[in-house]
């Protein structure tokens, strides 16, 4: 469990860094239009991807039997499933094109459809791997993918492609993955198109295929209100700010709840309680992403100015704001996983529901104030989400909210103080250089974040350490 996390977060931070800088630099060549058209892009994708058989795939991790038929019945239905969507994107391009009132749309969905055709070549290998922890060769595959991503994207920017460096970027990360996955898997299992013996893993799938619908409702719902109503710019504005404030919850929290629910279900099948380890991936993620959320808020201005230049300086309350809806969103995140674990996907359907009603419902009310509206509207539906989730959660892992309550409240006590000490600072100390300012107060807060933890909760310090070094301790004090 312990190398599997070092592996697959691990190389996912490095990937992801890869992807920052090529992503600053693009920023800086393209104009947030560009930004604005791939979103409306992305819309059509995403809308159509709940139905490319990954939730399939996924059923061979919590499953107690597989041989190889039924890993090739599930490799048969992921390829039918994505020929046909290659095959209805490629068709309805125009269609979306017309909606968003943007003719290049339909020429940007047409290229898009071979992402499908990718698709089956790198989920049925990465969950092969997944359901044997061995995470290695998924993480090295994902750092090879992502540089190659991000030479085509600089490249193609660099020659003043706009928009088409965005698209051609995605596709050949998509390639680069299925390829290296068929290979680190050594994959050569045969499809086989008669379902017959492998229902209740298509049952599991197709439940959280229907969970990967009402998350896409809610995940693009913004993009779809705001396309028809804000123009290319002000589209564009919101989604890069978003891109900013979910690299935590979007690109590190995935690859934790990838290897909880293998290590969930490892240890489901064996009996044991599930609560306790909830706790403590609880802890261990809120540890690092409360504290990026809250610092993100705080010097966002500089952090826009030193990142993305002056052009972007519209940005800057867009994701301060967001910023701080974040924490909750990412806690919600990390509760799918122990109830999937566990044989229940109904709970996970349930809260998908409920994300899927709550955040269109606060996207149209929000909308009216343009892109700060948006920000409003996350401010109301991340914690109103994040609630409904741990309501109907807890329960099923017996969990009590105050032990909940007592896992998160250390890091809270952390955040405010590291937040009180970096508001201080902005009124005391002057710095001319937004690079200096920004490095400045991110030393301090950094340093009274740590400061509370090694003062206040040094036991939780030695825990959380023991934890990764995979060494017994004594539990924190609660």
């Amino acid at each position: 469990m312990r190398s599997a996390v070092v592996w697959r977060w691990g190389t996912q931070v490095a990937a992801q860094i890869i992807t920052w800088a090529s992503t600053f630099l693009v920023v800086r060549l393209l104009d947030p239009s560009d930004y604005g058209l791939f979103a409306m892009s992305q819309v059509v994708v995403t809308a159509l991807a709940f139905l490319n058989g990954q939730s399939f795939a996924t059923s061979i991790v919590q499953t107690g039997h597989l041989d190889d038929r039924r890993v090739g019945q599930v490799f048969g239905m992921l390829l039918l499933a994505n020929v046909s969507l290659a095959a209805i994107q490629f068709l309805s391009a125009p269609l979306a094109a017309a909606y968003f009132d943007e003719p290049i749309v339909a020429d940007l969905l047409r290229v898009q459809a071979a992402v499908f055709l990718a698709i089956p070549f790198i989920a049925l290998p990465s969950e092969w791997l997944a359901r044997e922890l061995q995470f290695r060769k998924q993480g090295q595959v994902n750092m090879a993918s992502a540089i190659v991503g991000a030479l085509t994207a600089l490249l193609l920017a660099w020659f003043g492609w706009g928009v088409w460096a965005l698209i051609y970027a995605g596709l050949s990360i998509f390639y680069a993955r299925a390829i290296g996955m068929m290979i680190a898997a050594r994959f050569w299992i045969r499809p086989i198109f008669d379902p017959r013996g492998a229902w209740d893993l298509f049952t599991y799938g197709g439940t959280l295929t229907l969970c990967q619908l009402f998350w896409i409702i809610q995940s693009q719902s913004d993009v779809v209100i705001a396309g028809r109503l804000l123009d290319t710019h002000a589209l564009g504005l919101y989604t890069q700010a978003l891109f900013l404030t979910l690299i935590v919850t979007a690109r590190f929290i995935p690859p934790i709840n990838e290897v909880a629910l293998a290590a969930y279900s490892e240890l489901n099948r064996g009996g044991k309680p599930l609560g306790p380890y909830f706790l403590k991936t609880v802890r261990l993620v809120m540890m690092v992403c409360a504290p990026i959320y809250v610092g993100l808020a705080l010097v966002s201005e500089n952090a826009i100015l030193v990142l993305m230049g002056d052009k972007w300086t519209e940005l800057i309350p867009i994701v301060a704001g967001l910023a701080l809806a974040m924490p909750a969103f990412a806690l919600h995140l990390i509760c799918s996983p122990v109830t999937n674990a566990m044989g229940r996907p109904r709970v996970y359907l349930f809260t998908s529901v409920a994300g899927a009603v709550i955040f269109p419902c606060v996207f149209l009310w929000g909308v009216q104030g343009g892109e700060m509206g948006l920000v409003h509207a996350w401010w109301i539906g991340a914690p109103l989400l994040c609630a409904v989730t741990l309501t109907v959660t807890l329960p099923r892992i017996a969990v009590s909210p105050f032990a909940l309550l007592s896992a998160v409240s250390p890091i809270a006590l952390a955040c405010a103080a590291m937040a009180t000490v970096v508001l201080a600072a902005q009124h005391l100390v002057m710095i001319d250089s937004p690079f200096f300012e920004l490095a400045f107060h991110a030393a301090i807060g950094a340093a009274v974040y740590g400061a509370t933890f090694w003062f206040g909760y040094r036991s939780l310090v030695e825990e959380t350490w023991a934890l990764v070094r995979n060494r017994e301790s004594a539990p924190a004090a609660t």
